[in-house]
């Protein structure tokens, strides 16, 4: 039987990662079916409740205000928008909605009360509900589960490394420290990274050591092939290949063996042996929706036939952990503060898109007719 391990070392995972590619793959096979169902996949609706507009300067996502993108921004979703999005989820196979909002870290006001309305909604349809939120201190995620909220997404993205070139404005321990307060309010943790974005294989075995080091390791883990967007920095990244998914995919899934692997953003770029290649790698969720936040996605119904043709079930709702209970006595201390770290390096790739933005911002206000 193979036992969680919190003892890994940069080396010994880069020795996985680097194993013979089928060898790679019949190591973790035989993990997976360890602790897993291998005809069972869980399906996850991630929904933008709030696009855009993100004070943030992540070189790979096109919600950064500061560049130049064709995403349309929006605000909250009304909770009669996210119920009727949450049924046909429901109804298409997910077990879990995943709501994301494009926020550096989560205010106490009214939006985040509306979130809190969110949660209760689709808590009220027996779907797991997830959040991805940005930061968040102790007490909002204790208020987040006191609302139903089964799991909570913050991916660490890369390396702690190579974080500092992609990302300015927000510090690596932010991250960590947000996975600690959603633990301490014993939520379940979804966090993982993107790979293709320029990062060396270290950097991403590295994450994978940072993750695995969590004791208890995150119920699931989330790998993401980078989508390159036009206007932002990593606009002309090349597509990753997809030994290069199965790998990390693979390699995810032995040196967390109880983990959910999520494959992620990227899967258009996919085929359809190449993802189950992936299952069969280890990995046992997909995000489903038309998009993933603002990045294209597989249809539903081509996710469902393929899972037809080879064989494998959707997962039922609250069939790896039980459904949270909800608290609507607590009280809280209103008090509690916390102040995020705000970097001081400058990215220059980042700034050059921020300022190609301001220039082609002023073009389309001056051919404006007055």
């Amino acid at each position: 039987m193979y036992q969680t391990n919190y003892n890994w070392t940069l080396d010994s995972i880069m020795e996985i990662y680097n194993k013979p590619l089928l060898d790679l793959v019949f190591q973790a096979a035989s993990v997976h079916r360890e602790h897993h169902d291998p005809n069972k996949i869980q399906v996850s609706t991630l929904l933008s409740v709030k696009t855009g507009g993100c004070s943030e300067d992540c070189a790979y996502c096109p919600q950064a205000a500061r560049y130049f993108t064709d995403i349309e921004t929006n605000d909250l979703l009304s909770v009669d928008q996210v119920r009727v999005a949450a049924e046909r989820a429901k109804k298409l196979g997910s077990s879990r909605l995943c709501m994301g909002a494009a926020w550096r870290s989560v205010k106490d006001n009214a939006d985040f009360d509306h979130v809190l309305d969110l949660v209760k909604t689709v808590y009220d349809l027996d779907m797991e509900v997830c959040c991805t939120l940005g930061m968040v201190s102790e007490q909002q995620a204790q208020k987040l589960a006191d609302a139903g909220l089964y799991a909570y997404n913050h991916n660490l993205d890369s390396s702690e490394e190579f974080y500092k070139e992609i990302i300015s404005t927000r510090g690596y321990e932010d991250r960590l420290k947000t996975l600690e307060n959603v633990r301490k309010a014993n939520m379940t943790i979804c966090s993982g990274g993107i790979i293709g974005m320029g990062e060396s294989v270290e950097d991403r075995c590295q994450m994978l050591l940072t993750l695995a080091q969590l004791n208890p390791q995150p119920e699931s883990v989330p790998i993401n092939a980078l989508v390159a967007v036009e206007g932002t920095p990593l606009e002309e990244q090349e597509s990753v290949e997809i030994w290069e998914m199965i790998r990390m995919v693979a390699t995810t899934r032995i040196v967390m063996p109880k983990t959910t692997v999520r494959l992620s953003a990227g899967r258009t770029n996919m085929t359809k042996e190449g993802q189950v290649f992936c299952f069969m790698a280890g990995a046992s969720s997909i995000f489903a929706g038309d998009k993933l936040l603002t990045t294209p996605n597989p249809d539903i119904f081509e996710d469902l036939a393929l899972f037809e043709k080879i064989g494998i079930t959707v997962q039922q709702p609250y069939e790896k952990h039980a459904k949270p209970n909800q608290d609507q006595n607590r009280t809280y201390d209103e008090s509690d503060q916390v102040k995020w770290s705000r970097p001081d390096h400058v990215i220059e790739a980042n700034e050059k898109y921020k300022a190609l933005a301001k220039e082609k911002r002023a073009e389309l206000n001056h051919s404006k007719p007055s």
